[in-house]
């Protein structure tokens, strides 16, 4: 993630334009901007730049620049977590919606450890089938509600030790999948999904009860 510092650089760089264009600047006009030195202008631009969140088109008289995707999404970064400060209020329920797609087995594995697997019986009140639902998120808006499950309280599966290493937390939300089935999204603690990924379990196989498949989109709404 990007730096206070490089946050307020991109900023003003998207004021001038250079989400949508190149931008004609120089490191002295953009230090006046941002009421800094020639040098601290220079070094940050040039760290934005290595980081991979600006292209630069140097020439004689200056430069042509112009914010990359991942630079993009950084200050959507920004953006979403401002909205959720200033806007705290939340729906009765949260709804998010990915689309299917086959996993690593990851979740398989994780829930049928026995130390997960008495709490899950115990805490949610089923047992859920051996397998997770992969859902990937793909929008602004889902990516904002993904982020908002981090900060749920949700159900606490406590971590443990198999003698051989150790297992974190999860935590799980419950949910209801495409308004049929019950069941509890799965935030796991040590995962390799990145963060537009979420896991679903159930009491069922949801591929063959909801007659679904992947790339199929799936409605997910998390119960208070």
């Amino acid at each position: 993630m990007v730096s206070p510092n490089q946050w307020f650089f991109l900023l003003k760089l998207a004021e001038l334009g250079a989400v949508e264009r190149w931008v004609f600047t120089s490191t002295t006009s953009l230090a006046m901007e941002l009421g800094c030195s020639q040098q601290t202008a220079s070094r940050l631009l040039r760290k934005l730049s290595l980081d991979g969140y600006v292209e630069r088109r140097m020439n004689f008289r200056g430069e042509h620049v112009k914010i990359t995707e991942n630079g993009i999404m950084e200050l959507r970064k920004i953006h979403d977590t401002l909205t959720l400060t200033l806007h705290p209020r939340r729906p009765s329920y949260l709804t998010i919606q990915g689309r299917l797609f086959t996993g690593l087995g990851e979740g398989a594995y994780y829930i049928t450890r026995e130390g997960y697997w008495k709490q899950l019986v115990n805490k949610l009140g089923f047992k859920p089938y051996p397998g997770t639902l992969n859902l990937k998120v793909s929008t602004s808006t889902g990516m904002v509600t993904r982020r908002e499950l981090e900060k749920l309280p949700g159900i606490i599966i406590d971590g443990f030790s198999d003698g051989q290493r150790t297992f974190g937390t999860l935590k799980c939300i419950p949910a209801l999948i495409n308004d049929k089935i019950r069941g509890a999204v799965l935030l796991i603690q040590r995962t390799h999904h990145n963060s537009s990924v979420i896991e679903i379990i159930a009491p069922v196989y949801l591929r063959e009860a909801l007659k679904i498949k992947d790339n199929d989109l799936v409605n997910v709404k998390i119960l208070p």
